[in-house]
């Protein structure tokens, strides 16, 4: 299941509306680790699909979005719930640890 993009005008809605925590992937098309690290994150969303969900944020397209999460490196995968943020994790990691790491915050 490819992950949906989110765009600032719907962002807030769907990360407060959301019954399961959203994890939300900051990247850009010209970021080699993001290119990388994306079918990983889709793959881990789709393992645990009965406990997040996924969607994509275009740093380049959105940048009122990255710039209230602070967003200076990408990729940045930030954990949200209850519409707040819980955990941030920035750069590229193994599938293992990065599955770990969300599964620990879930």
């Amino acid at each position: 299941m490819a992950a949906n993009d989110i765009t600032a005008p719907e962002f807030d809605g769907i990360i407060a509306n959301s019954d399961k925590p959203v994890l939300v992937d900051f990247w850009a098309s010209w970021c080699g680790p993001c290119r990388a690290l994306g079918p990983v994150v889709e793959e881990i969303a789709d393992e645990l699909s009965d406990k997040m969900v996924l969607f994509k944020c275009n740093v380049d397209d959105e940048q009122e979005v990255a710039a209230r999460f602070n967003i200076v490196s990408i990729p940045t995968l930030i954990l949200f719930k209850d519409g707040k943020p819980v955990h941030t994790m920035v750069g590229n990691s193994p599938k293992a640890a990065l599955k770990a790491e969300l599964e620990a915050n879930l």
